[in-house]
């Protein structure tokens, strides 16, 4: 289940639509597909993208994304910290940003052009689309795990390029999960 956070005002809502109308305001765009049931805890890379083919292909031809793998990150992942310190700063891409996460969790912090700062807490199920040069940043939640398939039109666009004086150090890589939703009432008006 998503958890979007404006950091500012303290608005959260884990409501699909809301999210969904609020992420569109900024020109992202969030989906939710099944996981379970759909494949086994242990799948490999192949059988996950096999088993969305189908919505990969419509991604494929909706956004010009030429391929998509799937990135495993544990514990256990040799470098994890030096992987992490990549992207916990405030960076762009010159390429589109579209995780569809099949297990663990993360937190995208987007920096609006307006100056406003939102995030956006992940778990298995939840497809975001980051589009280029949008200001951001990304967290893992504390088990420190992401299972996760990624798509791009040319992986040499995925080169983060971090802003100078980055306002990352402002916020908290905090991911709230399934206690904190469990009296989480909407405050995002439609």
């Amino acid at each position: 289940m998503a958890i979007l956070t404006v950091s500012d005002t303290g608005v959260r809502t884990s409501h699909r639509e809301e999210i969904s109308a609020f992420l569109a305001s900024f020109g992202l765009w969030y989906e939710k597909w099944d996981v379970e049931g759909r494949i086994g805890a242990e799948a490999s890379s192949e059988e996950i993208l096999a088993a969305y083919d189908p919505e990969l292909q419509r991604l494929k031809q909706v956004g010009g994304y030429a391929t998509a793998d799937v990135i495993d990150v544990t514990p256990k992942t040799p470098g994890l910290d030096a992987l992490l310190e990549m992207f916990n700063k405030e960076h762009i891409h010159n390429e589109d940003e579209v995780r569809f996460v099949v297990k663990g969790s993360g937190i995208f912090h987007i920096h609006a052009d307006t100056g406003e700062v939102f995030s956006i807490e992940m778990s298995s199920g939840d497809l975001i689309n980051v589009p280029s040069g949008t200001r951001h940043w990304f967290n893992l939640c504390s088990d420190r795990t992401i299972r996760a398939i990624r798509l791009f039109k040319d992986k040499s666009g995925w080169t983060p390029h971090y802003m100078a004086n980055g306002v990352h150090e402002k916020y908290q890589p905090v991911c709230f999960g399934p206690t904190y939703v469990a009296g989480m009432e909407s405050v995002i008006k439609p």
